[in-house]
């Protein structure tokens, strides 16, 4: 049962529990969110803590007084690889949400970068908020809902704090992008471009959870090299950067107001 106050910003209702006690990580990559659970010596949750037969595998522990819950997508059973997508992060969101009822999810891994927006290889981003890019339905209506823009907690404390960044992040379910992509991304001047966080950001709103994103640059999308070579070449020092970031967050907000972040 849900109690407090709420807190509402660009059409997005947050429901207020009080102090940040338990958070939610959600991870796409193995790759990505294995340094956090070794770094917190996160235990796998064992029998599954959600419904199953969900591909999607969850650890948890804690930081101090602050209970750390992290989910990530699992493999594909076919092809044996990471769950990537929108479809898997929907999907691992809800029933991680439902099974750890967090006060914050934060949206955590790696992603392609601007440079027209001041990003560089291994950057940390926050996000300001979520669009998708690549989910184009250009009937009355139906086209703002395709985009799917919304807000994310704003973490101007935090920001500072810590020394990150902050942009505007969007996502579709393709490494790559069309010419009309991009015009959708420099349209809504995005910061950073992945696969997961808009299907994220919807799934938290429906429970009034409040989300945050948190980004390490792997590619720089307007830097003329081929996506698939950079990430490759710089997922691994975009991970390391991400887990040397990730433990600062969590400290950050643990016992804080949301308001206070």
């Amino acid at each position: 049962v849900w109690s407090g106050f709420l807190l509402h910003f660009i059409g997005i209702t947050i429901i207020m529990s009080g102090p940040v006690k338990t958070v939610l990580l959600v991870f796409a990559m193995e790759a990505e969110a294995q340094p956090l659970i070794t770094r917190l010596g996160l235990v796998k949750d064992d029998p599954p803590k959600v419904l199953q037969p969900a591909p999607c595998v969850t650890y948890s522990g804690s930081l101090g007084s602050l209970a750390v819950h992290v989910v990530w997508n699992g493999r594909c059973g076919t092809h044996g690889v990471d769950n990537v997508g929108t479809v898997p992060a929907a999907l691992s969101t809800y029933l991680a949400v439902q099974a750890f009822k967090p006060d914050l999810v934060i949206s955590a891994g790696t992603a392609g970068g601007f440079k027209s927006q001041g990003a560089s290889i291994g950057d940390i981003f926050v996000s300001t908020h979520v669009v998708n890019h690549d989910r184009r339905i250009p009937l009355p209506s139906f086209d703002q809902y395709g985009l799917g823009k919304a807000s994310t907690l704003p973490t101007p404390n935090m920001v500072t704090s810590l020394g990150l960044k902050t942009g505007v992040v969007t996502s579709g379910n393709s490494l790559d992008y069309t010419d009309k992509c991009m015009d959708i991304m420099k349209e809504h001047e995005a910061a950073v471009k992945e696969m997961e966080a808009a299907a994220i950001a919807w799934v938290t709103a429906l429970f009034g959870t409040p989300l945050v994103c948190v980004k390490a640059v792997t590619d720089i999308v307007d830097g003329g090299r081929p996506t698939q070579e950079e990430f490759l070449e710089n997922l691994g020092a975009a991970a390391a950067a991400l887990q040397g970031v990730l433990p600062k967050v969590l400290e950050f907000v643990a016992g804080k107001a949301l308001t206070a972040l």
